[in-house]
């Protein structure tokens, strides 16, 4: 039987995520930072008083597990909490701006894996891949979105996948 997972979509974003967060942790570890600082403070540098929960869902992570990251990253003096006027069990996160020089180092890391990982694609090749990327997010989006809609509506998950074999 011929091995079709080197033509699988899931499988080539996996593969190619996991050779680019290593090319990444790689460097990110030789000036003495990690990948899971990148995220937190990357997030942060465009959301900035962002509240931890909703960090927590962007990232894909437990509250409990951010609240550890944002308290070593708050030791360092790289993230300030403050008290959300709003709520007040809840914190507001803020960068601090001893931290911009990291995160330009880390974006240049990033661009550099960026452009190993595109090399030999022309501007508009590039271009396209983006958009095509983008494009099939959006439909995954969507897709998903739909999906929890009939589940809500009907009260259950479909059974079969279309073109699947199993039902």
């Amino acid at each position: 039987m011929e091995d079709t997972h080197n033509e699988s979509l899931g499988f080539l974003f996996t593969d190619l995520s996991r050779v680019m967060r290593k090319r990444f942790d790689r460097r990110a570890r030789e000036l003495g930072w990690t990948r899971a600082q990148w995220r937190v403070l990357s997030r942060l540098r465009y959301r900035q008083g962002i509240n931890q929960t909703t960090l927590a869902d962007m990232l894909e992570v437990e509250p409990i597990t951010l609240a550890r990251h944002i308290d070593r990253l708050e030791e360092k003096g790289w993230v300030e909490r403050r008290a959300d006027p709003n709520d007040r069990r809840a914190w507001l996160l803020y960068l601090d701006d001893s931290v911009q020089a990291m995160l330009d180092d880390m974006q240049e890391i990033s661009d550099w894996n960026q452009e190993a990982a595109l090399a030999g694609f022309s501007r508009e090749d590039r271009q396209r891949f983006v958009a095509d990327l983008k494009r099939a997010k959006a439909n995954l989006t969507a897709a998903e979105r739909d999906e929890a809609a009939t589940v809500e509506a009907v009260g259950v998950t479909p059974k079969r996948v279309a073109g699947g074999r199993h039902g």
